[in-house]
């Protein structure tokens, strides 16, 4: 996957500045979710993964770096 990364609107002209790039994001609804109920949906990232809300999808989605999200997945897996 190729990012293309962008200044912010809110950089100054000639100076240095975070730069950010979208990550297209495929979200599922879990397999263990009831079908045609909201639920909290995951999207496989390059880096881990992320979660949103079904209900409110263009709210965003918080993002979770690999290591955190095997972490969680094992606890929530061998319970």
């Amino acid at each position: 996957m190729i990012l293309e990364f962008r200044k912010s609107s809110y950089s100054a002209q000639d100076v240095n500045c975070v730069e950010v790039a979208h990550i297209p994001a495929r979200f599922r609804k879990s397999s263990y979710s009831a079908q045609g109920q909201e639920c909290v949906e995951v999207a496989d990232l390059p880096c881990g993964a992320a979660v949103r809300d079904s209900k409110h999808p263009a709210a965003g989605h918080l993002p979770f770096p690999s290591s955190e999200w095997s972490s969680f997945l094992s606890a929530a897996l061998y319970r």
